[in-house]
């Protein structure tokens, strides 16, 4: 893939979307120890920080916040465990891996049944205009947007504003949204004893800490953690579809591996980076094989190099990528409200 005039990515048609799967499958094997150290390599440390936060908290409030920083960058970590072990690749057992998934649910304020299934509605149909709302970032069409009141013109603007998007929601999400089966209410007991029995697992163990080193001191520690943590988290799923280039279609023209290929980025991050965020950026071969676990992306890219520019962002160019709001049918891509003035009325 190069980059035009436009500085859209432009793909490689050369590339077979509907073939890659195959391709990719002997990649999906599980290495149970190789499992393990990345759980213990990002869990202990994890812990290890917290109580250093916990430590610093009557002697240095603002080294105390300058460490919140990696503690929520292995709090993050935590949750691509999670993630893996919701696509059933992290280990080789599924029983392990729904019980490992579980516990880390706990520590990332996410009921772990729920979400895994809501997640595996979104891999079945991420970029398809007719089933969007299960897990992924609300996107309207320039002529949905248009064909709202002015409240509901408003209410969109202000839920894709970046300052809600990466600062209020991420907080209401993990800290309130997550709590009940949202978006699942209807469907049986099982989303509600996943939600129910994570938060009472929550509660023990934050009314335990609160107890061992009281309130005030458990929330310095957690909340901007878990502030930090789920902002990061929702940038990366925000850039990870939301982005010049991107593909959309309605049911009748989408198509799965086209649509899991060149409707995810990959997010080309600095080594440590791509190493805190467990290789997550490599999105789009995680959406074409979900069941590659996260140590062996990288892998895949070494083997097939052809990959590595497909749907490519750097830091830099990601940044702009928050002003893309709306999908226009028209022109196949998503704009800014500004860019939606100049659209001509359907």
């Amino acid at each position: 893939m190069t980059l035009d005039h436009t500085s859209r990515p432009v793909q490689d048609a050369s590339i077979s979307a509907r073939d890659l799967p195959k391709l990719l499958a002997s990649y999906q094997h599980s290495n149970n120890l190789r499992g393990l150290f990345e759980l213990l390599v990002t869990l202990l440390p994890f812990l290890v920080l917290w109580a250093a936060m916990w430590a610093l908290y009557e002697i240095n409030i603002w080294l105390m916040l300058l460490l919140a920083i990696p503690t929520a960058g292995f709090l993050m970590r935590l949750f691509m465990v999670q993630h893996d072990c919701g696509h059933g690749s992290f280990f080789s057992n599924s029983k392990v891996n729904d019980w490992i998934g579980r516990m880390l649910g706990v520590l990332t304020f996410t009921p772990y049944g729920f979400w895994k299934r809501t997640h595996a509605m979104h891999h079945a149909s991420s970029g398809c205009l007719d089933r969007r709302g299960h897990g992924d970032i609300d996107t309207l069409t320039v002529n949905e947007y248009r064909a709202r009141s002015k409240w509901g013109r408003f209410m969109y603007r202000f839920y894709r504003h970046p300052l809600v998007m990466l600062g209020i929601g991420p907080v209401y999400l993990f800290l309130f949204q997550h709590r009940l089966p949202v978006g699942l209410m209807r469907a049986g007991w099982r989303p509600w004893l996943s939600a129910m029995g994570t938060n009472l697992a929550i509660i023990l163990l934050a009314g335990s800490l609160i107890w061992l080193i009281g309130l005030k001191a458990f929330l310095a520690v957690q909340f901007p953690v878990l502030m930090i943590a789920g902002s990061a988290g929702v940038w990366l799923f925000f850039v990870q579809h939301q982005f010049e280039g991107t593909t959309w279609n309605w049911a009748k023209n989408w198509k799965w591996a086209e649509a899991a290929l060149k409707g995810s980025s990959h997010y080309d991050l600095p080594a440590p980076l791509r190493w805190m965020t467990a290789n997550i950026g490599i999105h789009h071969i995680h959406h074409l094989s979900s069941r590659i676990p996260f140590y062996r992306l990288a892998t895949v890219l070494r083997d097939r190099p052809e990959l590595k520019d497909l749907g490519r962002l750097t830091i830099r160019q990601s940044l702009p990528c928050i002003r893309l709001a709306l999908w226009d049918e028209t022109q196949q891509r998503l704009i800014s409200f500004r860019d939606a003035r100049a659209v001509p009325a359907a």
